[in-house]
């Protein structure tokens, strides 16, 4: 740790126990987002910090609950990082809303890349359905270093509610809200086709019947008008030519 990045942690601690706060901790490994629904599909990521200022983080394994499994699990690649997904039989069959499941992922382990000094990475992965029999649930994950010091954040919730010092990814499941605005477009739909379909008629528009009739006339009077003046060119060249022809005396 740098002098620098010492003395902030020093003030804050001394300020934190003046004051009467609990210190957080600075960094840890976290699931993002921190709550999801049950019974959902949801994106998740693995947010991983480097908190140390001389070594990169080089390896990532995270264990999922074999007591609560989830049926359905896949990974987002990530540049310069290798996923291994393992999966093994449960300890117990688990009942799920997707029938018995006996098999289930146990853990993925991410390797290859590097996670620099002053940086993080976030390691999405696909979950569903989320169980409904749980409020929560850990994802116990080990952090490995280029030093070779391998960080385990493990420790679950102390009693009295303080942060443990290395707390393990949590992830909160919460109720359904019950919305489902994909069934509200659904329901709305057949109010809206009949309008679609009525619409068409344009040309039984009174409107439009109207401006058919009036350019009709139009159109049969100018033809009437232009056959008169025709008949009438005619009439003056035939008197004319009449004249013409009549003897002098």
């Amino acid at each position: 740790m740098s002098v620098l990045r010492r003395a902030l942690a020093i003030t804050a601690t001394a300020t934190a126990l003046t004051l009467g706060f609990a210190l957080p901790a600075l960094a840890h490994v976290t699931v993002q987002p921190g709550s999801v629904e049950q019974g959902s599909f949801s994106k998740v990521a693995f947010r991983v910090p480097n908190e140390r200022d001389d070594a990169s983080t080089t390896k990532i394994e995270v264990t999922f609950p074999v007591d609560a499994p989830l049926p359905f699990v896949s990974v987002k690649p990530v540049p310069g990082w290798k996923a291994e997904v393992t999966e093994g039989k449960l300890p117990t069959p688990v009942q799920s809303q997707y029938g018995e499941i006996t098999e289930a992922v146990t853990k993925i382990t991410w390797t290859g890349g590097e996670v620099k000094p002053g940086e993080f990475q976030e390691f999405e992965v696909s979950l569903g359905g989320l169980p409904t029999t749980t409020d929560h649930l850990y994802f116990p994950t080990k952090q490995t270093y280029s030093s070779g010091e391998v960080v385990d954040w493990k420790d679950e919730p102390k009693a009295d509610g303080s942060e443990a010092e290395h707390p393990v990814p949590t992830l909160k499941l919460t109720p359904p809200t019950g919305d489902d605005h994909h069934g509200a477009a659904a329901s709305a739909a057949p109010s809206a086709a009949p309008a679609v379909a009525a619409s068409p008629a344009v040309a039984a528009s009174p409107v439009a019947a109207d401006a058919h009739d009036s350019g009709s006339s139009d159109g049969t009077a100018r033809l009437i008008g232009g056959i008169g003046v025709v008949v009438g060119i005619a009439g003056v060249g035939v008197a004319i030519a009449a004249l013409r022809r009549k003897p002098t005396a």
